[in-house]
């Protein structure tokens, strides 16, 4: 048995709110009684309210209301997003507990494709059209599809653009899609809110170098570094 499964038999055990001996616990599950007491010590440090000693047994001081979940893989990434949004808050109490939940959901999920928030964005206040959108960028994000989007730029000019989406990015109020663009060779962040219509191509676009998501980032971080210099 994984110890991940170990782990979450004993909630399971404790959840009756009886005291168990480790004894007990080692017969049901089949592992030594120094394993239980290894086990017993890793559920109380992180942070469950089990209470118990060896040689006395472990209690369940508090129920546990969360009941075994199955998740898809779309409610899997937005549990991840909504914890890394967590992670990165100003509350560090909140900020620390949803680090340690996201460590121990990676430990029992399979490890995610692609960063979540390179897939979600939050529509805001200046977000309005935002949601109509978003499904299809995140789609076209993960398959590696051209899409075509028509643009309105902060002069009111309306362009039609060919792009390879790469991210959806946050940044304050206002979501961005990071993309290649076919027309001007070169990268261009375009905000979610002044896109007004998305049309899939059907055409997949290649990992060629120069024109991912690293390069994206690489030239952004030049830009920075060339701005402070």
């Amino acid at each position: 048995m994984r110890r991940t499964d170990r782990l979450f038999d004993l909630i399971q055990i404790l959840r009756d709110g009886r005291l168990h001996r480790a004894s007990e616990i080692s017969e049901r599950l089949g592992v030594s009684i120094r394993t239980i007491w290894r086990d017993m010590n890793t559920l109380m440090a992180s942070g469950l309210p089990v209470e118990g000693e060896r040689g006395v047994g472990y209690i369940l001081r508090a129920p546990i209301t969360l009941p075994p979940m199955i998740l898809n893989a779309v409610e899997l990434e937005a549990l991840r997003l909504g914890l890394r949004l967590a992670s990165e808050g100003g509350d560090p109490a909140l900020a620390k507990a949803a680090r340690a939940l996201a460590k121990r959901i990676a430990a029992v999920t399979p490890a995610p494709t692609q960063d979540p928030g390179d897939l979600f964005a939050f529509p805001g206040p200046l977000d309005n059209r935002a949601p109509k959108h978003l499904p299809m960028l995140r789609r076209a994000i993960k398959a590696h599809e051209r899409v075509t989007i028509t643009y309105i730029d902060p002069r009111g000019t309306e362009s039609h653009r060919d792009i390879r989406p790469l991210a959806l990015e946050k940044h304050a109020k206002i979501s961005t899609l990071a993309a290649f663009c076919e027309v001007r060779g070169d990268f261009r962040s375009f905000r979610v809110d002044r896109i007004v219509a998305v049309s899939a191509t059907g055409e997949r676009f290649p990992d060629e170098p120069g024109r991912g998501l690293l390069d994206y980032h690489a030239r952004l971080q030049a830009e920075t570094l060339r701005q402070q210099s």
